[in-house]
């Protein structure tokens, strides 16, 4: 009896491991099939994923996605945007609504564990803070006993705001809304005192109110608030090579090659790790599932990793974020990435 339940037991996990395999790649396929990749953003965020006049989205998460279309497909034009708010990204995600979460969202435990998802990387190392007016006279976030704070609904802000109050010992209001501009827009009216996001989310707030000057960002940072994207779980193919083209793009960087220079740098590599990432030497990209060139293919149109971050958040932006945590680990940051090879 004994025996007859330790092969049955046998027997079923061969066949989940079947199953398993049978899915994994599932996404690359679909995606193949037609042709795009279906991408999850922000609905407006200057900086991350916000359209312009003509519709053009631009952003660093935006970035990430076209570096994927790049990789599967050798052109980063390749994608068709779904813009979302924080309520509606998961539920997109989870019914193949879209094929990557590129949306300024914090990597968890229970997003990571209990939802089904998996984060493939961290493009930005945030924290969350508050923006309030000049007029108020604050100096700090722990002046903030008493204040109506508006936050955006299904964030992972909500939580952070309540336990830095109660750390502190201190009263709130909570004012929630579903989309960062309304957040911003009741700001502005006096509604509330000040307005609790991520840092990067509120300098972009900031430059979309009447008179950005008259409002500061506090110095306090309350939270961690590693943000990257997010595929479904059990698709290792799929989750592989989204990670991979963050990751192209940050030893891109490391490396000093960038749009301008990939294609020079590839016909004479300066070292065997270079010839590796561009697809010189080794075969790291039939590994991926994809062709030899796909990171000369990320590089040549998209960039690496500053020159996204400049030209989106950074100096070359009307954000002009300091790179800060975000700058490489041997320039005094914590961007680190494993080496193709």
């Amino acid at each position: 009896m004994k025996k007859m339940m330790i092969s049955t037991l046998v027997a079923a996990a061969a066949l989940f491991a079947v199953a398993n395999q049978a899915h994994a790649g599932a996404t690359l396929d679909a995606v193949k099939k037609k042709g795009f990749i279906q991408c999850g953003i922000s609905d407006g965020l200057p900086g991350f994923s916000y359209a312009d006049a003509s519709g053009k989205f631009t952003g660093l998460d935006v970035d990430v996605c076209r570096a994927v279309a790049a990789a599967v497909f050798g052109d980063a034009t390749k994608v068709k945007y779904t813009p979302l708010t924080a309520k509606e990204r998961f539920t997109a995600l989870q019914s193949g609504e879209v094929d990557i979460l590129s949306r300024n969202t914090t990597w968890t435990s229970s997003r990571d564990g209990n939802m089904g998802f998996v984060f493939a990387g961290v493009n930005y190392y945030d924290g969350i803070g508050f923006l309030t007016h000049n007029k108020a006279g604050l100096k700090s976030a722990k002046d903030l006993d008493g204040a109506t704070v508006c936050l955006q609904s299904g964030t992972d802000t909500e939580l952070n705001v309540a336990d830095f109050f109660r750390a502190n010992k201190m009263q709130y209001t909570p004012v929630t809304f579903d989309r960062a501009d309304e957040s911003a827009k009741a700001l502005e009216s006096g509604r509330c005192d000040t307005l609790a996001t991520d840092q990067s989310g509120l300098y972009a707030l900031r430059i979309k109110l009447s008179k950005p000057d008259d409002w500061v960002v506090l110095p306090e940072v309350i939270s961690k608030e590693p943000l990257g994207p997010v595929v479904r779980r059990g698709d290792d193919d799929w989750f592989t090579i989204v990670k991979w083209s963050l990751y192209a793009m940050l030893n891109a960087e490391e490396m000093e090659i960038t749009s301008k220079n990939v294609d020079e740098l590839a016909a004479n590599p300066k070292n065997p790790d270079m010839a590796h990432l561009l697809g010189k030497e080794g075969h790291y990209g039939e590994e991926l599932k994809l062709s030899n060139d796909w990171a000369h293919n990320i590089i040549k149109q998209v960039g690496n990793y500053s020159e996204s971050f400049e030209r989106n958040v950074g100096q070359g932006s009307d954000l002009k974020i300091k790179r800060g945590l975000n700058a490489l680990w041997n320039h005094g940051g914590i961007q680190f990435t494993p080496p193709v090879r």
